[in-house]
């Protein structure tokens, strides 16, 4: 796991950092394997409050191990595409799944190029702040003649409207991070030198965030993508009937009422 990714933890705040930088962090099977065990270690530990996803290098990621798919098949192997979808059943499309369910917030800090694939890993974080270098690029189509994945056709059209979703797909088009700043695909554009006090300032804010805020706000913003609003009021309604019964609103309230910040209990 060490040598494709890097995992540390200081002061709650894991960090996941793709480690293949020379190959500008393709997404492949041992790659991925590591990611996941890196996750398994967020959720394992309760003092880890916030995570850092990150690529090491020039590139966050470039997306799917193409040079390792131009090999040669001996007789019998399953074909390309049966290998990709395993792949992406049991890798990426599950390493997508389980950013989005950990159970403390994710922060992505997009430096280079989020290519392919690493387009979905990026926007599976709850916030992305990005280098003002760092672009968005989706050559499945006009280069490949394959369609999007790792969840990117179902976070693009939410973020930035179906238009500009299925222009980048066909066009293959560079997005930069100050376009998808204004697009709403990313939290914040920063200078290049400037994106580790940004992340880090972010991270610690994130972490003083009740326990279970990032699962109820998750959950909050994905039903309001299918329910009316009168449905969505009743929700708000009947989650807001049992969160303020809770420990962290009875928290937030003497912290009000006596003039200073709330200090949340922990997860776990």
């Amino acid at each position: 796991m060490e040598s494709l990714v890097d995992f540390e933890v200081v002061e709650g705040v894991a960090t996941l950092a793709l480690n293949d930088p020379g190959r500008m962090n393709p997404l492949g099977e041992a790659l991925v394997r590591a990611c996941l065990q890196g996750l398994q270690r967020v959720r394992d530990d309760p003092a880890i409050r916030v995570l850092v996803l990150a690529g090491r290098g020039r590139a966050f990621s470039a997306g799917a191990d193409l040079p390792s798919l131009a090999a040669p098949r001996p007789a019998g192997q399953a074909s390309r595409g049966e290998e990709i979808a395993a792949l992406l059943t049991d890798g990426g499309n599950r390493l997508v799944r389980e950013l989005r369910a950990l159970p403390v917030p994710v922060l992505c800090a997009l430096q280079g190029a989020a290519a392919g694939g690493g387009v979905g890993l990026a926007l599976a974080a709850d916030i992305v702040v990005a280098a003002r270098s760092s672009y968005f690029y989706l050559p499945f189509i006009p280069a490949l003649g394959i369609v999007p994945d790792m969840g990117s056709s179902w976070m693009l059209p939410r973020a930035a409207g179906r238009a500009r979703a299925l222009g980048l797909s066909l066009l293959g088009t560079r997005l930069s991070a100050e376009q998808a700043q204004q697009w709403g695909l990313v939290w914040a554009c920063v200078d290049d030198d400037a994106l580790p006090a940004e992340v880090a300032r972010l991270a610690a804010q994130l972490g003083e965030l009740p326990p279970h805020a990032v699962q109820e706000a998750r959950a909050l913003f994905a039903a309001s993508e299918h329910n009316t609003l009168a449905q969505q009021m009743d929700y708000e309604r009947d989650r807001q009937r049992e969160l303020i019964d809770g420990p962290s609103f009875e928290e937030g309230l003497q912290a009000f009422l006596h003039k200073r910040r709330p200090v949340f209990a922990r997860r776990g």
